[in-house]
């Protein structure tokens, strides 16, 4: 029953978790026209009932361009984690079962992208791409794929080896079978835990180049645009700036992890006995 209870609890945060990021995303998509508005009249005003995160130097609701900036990131990291994912699957799953050169070759592709700073990387992606919605996707996709690359390679290695799965190939089953039927349904739980827990890593990146000046444009209502801007106006005592697009960005970092630890939990047999 103790067990029962855990994944039971387990089971509600993650749905917790989820039900927020798509209300944020959702929000953000709604609040994306109201977040270009501007009104000079109402310019720096601090955090009210009527502006829960106050005003900027151009009279814009800080609330919605968080919101749309939240939203966007959002959308941002669903897309190059997914890219980066199947990357990972793709490579990690031939470096395993083509071994000799081919797994020499992968691995150590993997290893000079983990030789070079994220961030770096990340970076001259984006400019070789030309920047924008283009370049930060491309950058943070194709740099955040090898660490769930090894993993994919570690257990179809383990898989491959398996007696049940060498039982199946000495009983004529098919390579398509055996990797229908053996191989995709236990590597599943590692790959979508690994998918989900990328997430926050990729936001982060975007957020981070954007803010450096590498990545979406300073007309988009990003966070990292909004953080980037804030920075001229915080000695001036705009703390609301910066401290609430942070503060948010943290918060939907933090719910993505939680979303992947719940996500483990579940799919881990290991994890109903703990």
């Amino acid at each position: 029953m103790k067990s029962f209870n855990r994944r039971q609890r387990a089971l509600a945060l993650l749905l917790f978790a989820l039900i927020l990021l798509c209300a944020v995303t959702a929000a953000g998509i709604v609040l994306s026209d109201q977040a270009m508005v501007t009104d000079f009249s109402r310019k720096n005003l601090a955090p009210c009932t009527q502006f829960l995160f106050g005003t900027d130097w151009m009279g814009r609701d800080m609330f919605s361009r968080t919101l749309t900036g939240l939203s966007l990131s959002i959308r941002i990291g669903l897309l190059t984690a997914a890219v980066s994912a199947v990357i990972a699957l793709l490579l990690g799953s031939a470096s395993a079962l083509l071994g000799g050169w081919a797994d020499s070759v992968i691995s150590w592709l993997i290893d000079l992208v983990m030789g070079i700073p994220h961030i770096l990387l990340v970076m001259l992606i984006s400019l070789a791409f030309g920047k924008g919605f283009t370049g930060v996707v491309a950058g943070v996709a194709l740099s955040h794929w090898t660490s769930l690359a090894r993993v994919v390679r570690s257990e179809v290695l383990q898989i491959k080896g398996a007696p049940y799965v060498l039982a199946a190939g000495k009983l004529g089953l098919s390579r398509g079978a055996i990797l229908r039927r053996h191989m995709i349904p236990h590597l599943l739980p590692q790959f979508l835990t690994g998918l989900v827990l990328l997430f926050p890593h990729a936001i982060l990146h975007e957020a981070s180049v954007t803010f450096l000046g590498f990545g979406l444009p300073p007309e988009q209502p990003a966070i990292g645009v909004i953080l980037s801007e804030s920075m001229s106006y915080l000695t001036t005592g705009k703390w609301w700036l910066a401290v609430f697009p942070g503060l948010a960005l943290v918060g939907v970092v933090l719910l993505f992890a939680l979303l992947g630890d719940q996500l483990r939990r579940l799919l881990d047999p290991a994890s109903v006995h703990e």
